[in-house]
């Protein structure tokens, strides 16, 4: 899962609590200001009772990041499509040794899955920004920095640029989308995407979007390990 969708995992819940917003990008946070750096649901568990409401908040969202992470990354939806995804990437691309289509197939489905919640939730993006730019981010460095036990960067510089620049946003335009897909590449050592990537993006848009509601429909073993055994509404939002 890509940022949006672990968000909208959290609103799911009843909830706009901007440091569990925080708390579900924490570990894709770290991805780009120290890589080395994991903030694992072990080390988040001890703090979800904790008397300060912010770092409850926090540790309940790195926790549910990764039971999130856990089923969707199972699940038969996100497989067919990043399987699909790499065939047509290699068949249409050729055998570069530096495209990797499995990695760029499994990155594609969750950047993909954030547009399209985005598309069919107006004024999502708005709601999603506005909650999160409460935080204090420099709060949450020093909590992640504590909860990881190591080196976390510049990570409240980072959060900053995040709410600033609202690249999420820059995954509806093909040519933003590859634009930020080759940063990607480029932080991983991959060489950026050929030119005949773009075209294909139409017919990965419209396979994510004919498999929308089974790519967010958690199982009710996911929402119970969440929850703590309660019952909660889980809605796709395609209505």
């Amino acid at each position: 899962m890509n940022y949006l969708a672990h968000a909208w995992s959290v609103v799911q819940s009843g909830s706009w609590d901007p440091y569990e917003l925080a708390g579900v990008a924490v570990p894709d946070w770290l991805g780009v200001t120290a890589k080395r750096t994991k903030c694992r649901s072990r080390s988040a568990q001890p703090h979800l009772l904790s008397e300060d409401p912010r770092l409850a908040a926090l540790a309940r969202g790195v926790c549910r990041h990764h039971a999130d992470d856990a089923w969707f990354h199972d699940s038969p939806a996100f497989g067919a499509l990043s399987l699909g995804f790499a065939k047509t990437l290699r068949e249409s691309l050729g055998e570069s040794t530096s495209l990797r289509p499995w990695f760029l197939g499994h990155i594609l489905v969750e950047l993909l899955l954030d547009d399209e919640l985005a598309k069919r939730t107006p004024g999502l993006f708005d709601r999603y920004y506005t909650a999160i730019s409460r935080i204090d981010a420099e709060w949450v460095e020093a909590r992640v920095g504590q909860l990881a036990g190591r080196d976390v960067g510049r990570l409240g510089y980072f959060i900053g640029r995040y709410i600033e620049v609202r690249f999420l946003e820059d995954y509806r335009d093909d040519a933003s989308l590859t634009l930020r897909l080759n940063q990607v590449m480029k932080r991983v050592g991959l060489d950026p995407l050929p030119d005949g990537f773009p075209p294909l993006l139409t017919g990965f848009r419209g396979a994510i979007a004919a498999s929308f509601d089974d790519l967010l429909m958690r199982p009710l073993a996911a929402v119970l390990k969440e929850t703590g055994g309660r019952t909660e509404t889980v809605s796709t939002g395609s209505a």
